[in-house]
């Protein structure tokens, strides 16, 4: 009985090991904004309804334009995930199908954050995902809080 509850244990742990890992990889994001048109402040589903295209205009009348990082990075993939609730792949299948039928515009990506804060910064109307907050920019509040 007892090197059952040995073997009980030992593959327990063996288990939470394995799983650790990925609990390490979890990617935080952080939402940012251009200064001009998009709001200090959002909810989740409006977070959410915006980065898939059902929203095209901010409060302000200014253009929703969508910056994110590209699907193969992770933080692209990361956001796929959290945001979309979709894949990589399903991502970019699900904007091939709005942009084909002229229901949105398609999302600006990019391969680094670097690049994606800079555009934000100069384009009004932008708003962009990354891993943390931009070095000088406006950060995105998501339910009051700064990180997702």
């Amino acid at each position: 009985m007892i090197s059952v509850y040995r073997l009980f244990i030992y593959a327990l742990l063996l288990c939470l090991c394995c799983q650790a890992p990925a609990w390490a990889q979890e990617t935080s994001l952080v939402v940012i904004g251009n200064g001009k048109g998009v709001p200090s402040e959002m909810k989740l589903p409006q977070l959410k309804a915006t980065l898939r295209g059902e929203r095209l205009r901010w409060p302000d009348g200014s253009k929703v334009i969508i910056a994110l990082l590209k699907s193969n990075t992770p933080i692209g993939t990361t956001t796929s995930r959290r945001l979309y609730n979709m894949s990589a792949n399903e991502l970019n299948k699900y904007w091939l199908a709005l942009v084909f039928q002229g229901k949105a515009d398609a999302p600006n990506f990019f391969t680094s954050e670097a690049e994606l804060e800079e555009f934000v910064a100069q384009t009004n109307g932008a708003i962009g995902v990354m891993s943390h907050p931009p070095a000088s920019g406006k950060t995105i509040l998501i339910d009051g809080k700064k990180i997702l």
